[in-house]
């Protein structure tokens, strides 16, 4: 697959994204972590190599199913894209937004969940 430059960035990344919204919702068609899990080594060796998700997605589920799905491959062979702003848990005011601390918290719980030491894009 032809890749192309994101933005005015130096990195490239697949035309074809994969992303996670529904990733780790069990009741969503059916599909569970296991199929989702089996549809992202899939697109993988179809040659997506751009994956986005998010950790509000599926109450941060969709970042753990996508690390389990990526595990194993070799991690500067794609790019991982995830965002950050809204609340993952019963927190206070400081659990949401933009502040330095919100990014930084949400930031390395997401990576650990990803089980990454990297995120390319952080939206």
């Amino acid at each position: 697959m032809e890749l192309r430059r994101l933005g005015s960035s130096d990195i490239w990344i697949s035309p074809i994204i994969m992303g996670t919204w529904q990733a780790g919702k069990k009741m969503w068609a059916g599909i569970d972590d296991t199929q989702t899990t089996a549809a992202i080594r899939t697109a993988f060796d179809l040659g997506i190599t751009t994956f986005d998700t998010a950790d509000v997605y599926a109450n941060t589920a969709a970042e753990s199913v996508l690390g389990r799905g990526l595990a194993g491959q070799r991690r500067e062979s794609l790019e991982i894209c995830t965002k950050v702003f809204w609340p993952t848990g019963p927190g206070g005011p400081n659990d949401r937004g933009l502040s330095r601390k919100h990014i930084m918290e949400s930031a390395n719980a997401s990576l650990k969940r990803l089980g990454t030491d990297y995120i390319d894009l952080y939206q």
